[in-house]
Formats: structure tokens, C-alpha cells, sequence
């Protein structure tokens, strides 16, 4: 058991590594550092707004992949990265809000960043990332999960939306059945 768990901790650690921290860490590094942006503590009262709502957006994105995460693990049974993706469909938890949570959760830490450092080149990484999972998620990820878990995966694309979460969660109808009862 202590095995397979340092395991799956050791395939997430290099799916993070590979994807999320190169998107939210590396490439926003290597653009401040390319724009000469540093973070500085705004002087307007509109700037130091903005830089709240970003360490807000920040602390919302990373709660959000944290769950996410860790409920590819504990009821997916697999990693985020495509070359380990979940054997179970996860419906639980933020996933009953938005169907991509640890991509809602990535861009939310984008547009945070953006904001915290009052960047425009960080604004523009986060709508090209946005722009990138607008396309791909419909032509190469969501044709997969179809074969892979069939009708219950068209069955939950109806009722919860791709990257932006709905208010209330979706409750599949065997579970609100099972509370009823």
C-alpha cells in the first residue's frame, strides 16, 4: 500500500512538473523577466484593487487544481497528464461545478498573475492559454473521455459547463436518487 502511494505521488509530482507549473511558473517568469516586469505594490487605488483580486483569483485557482487534483487520485485513479489520465470519471467535488476545474483553476492563477503585477504581456499569456483550451479541449480531450466512459460522459457534458463553473453543482440523478432514499 505505502508503495503505491508514493507511486501516484511521484506521477503526479512529474504531471505537475511537466504541464501546470511550466504554464503558470516558467512561462510567466521568463515574460517578466523578458518585459522587465517585477511585482511592486500598486499606487492608484484601482491598481492596489486589481493586485487584490489577483492574489484572490491566485488562492481561488490553486484551491481549485488542489482539489481537483486530489480527486484524480483519490476517485479517478490517475494523474492529469494524458499520458495517466483518470480510469474512473470524477463527478465529485469541483468537477460537479465545471467539467475542467484544474484548467479553470490554471487560468484563474493566470489572470491573477496578470493582475497582482499589473502586467499586460501576463494578461495576454492567460487569454492565449485560454484561447488554446477553447480549441483543444472540444477537438482532442472530450472525444477521448466520450469513448473512454461513454454515456455518462454525455450525460454530465449536458449539465455542467467546460471551463466556467455553473453556481450551483450538478447532482447525477443515481446520486440524488441514493440521498432520497
Amino acid at each position: 500500500m505505502r508503495r503505491f502511494r508514493l507511486g501516484m505521488l511521484v506521477r503526479h509530482l512529474a504531471s505537475i512538473a511537466a504541464l501546470p507549473f511550466v504554464v503558470t511558473v516558467v512561462v510567466p517568469v521568463w515574460l517578466a523577466r523578458r518585459n522587465d516586469i517585477s511585482l511592486k505594490l500598486g499606487t492608484t487605488g484601482l491598481q492596489i484593487t486589481a493586485q487584490n483580486a489577483g492574489v484572490l483569483l491566485i488562492a481561488f485557482g490553486l484551491f481549485l487544481f488542489a482539489s481537483s487534483l486530489r480527486r484524480f487520485a483519490t476517485e479517478g485513479e490517475g494523474t492529469l497528464a494524458p499520458w495517466d489520465p483518470p480510469r474512473q470519471l470524477v463527478l465529485r467535488g469541483p468537477y460537479r461545478y465545471v467539467r475542467n476545474p484544474m484548467i479553470s483553476g490554471v487560468l484563474f492563477i493566470l489572470f491573477g498573475e496578470a493582475l497582482l503585477l499589473l502586467s499586460r504581456p501576463q494578461f495576454v499569456w492567460a487569454l492565449i492559454f485560454l484561447g488554446m483550451n477553447i480549441l483543444l479541449i472540444p477537438l482532442f480531450e472530450e472525444p477521448d473521455l466520450r469513448r473512454r466512459f461513454g454515456e455518462s460522459y454525455v450525460e454530465y457534458c449536458r449539465h455542467v459547463p467546460r471551463l466556467f463553473p455553473r453556481i450551483r453543482p450538478w447532482e447525477p440523478e443515481n446520486q440524488a436518487a441514493d440521498r432520497a432514499s
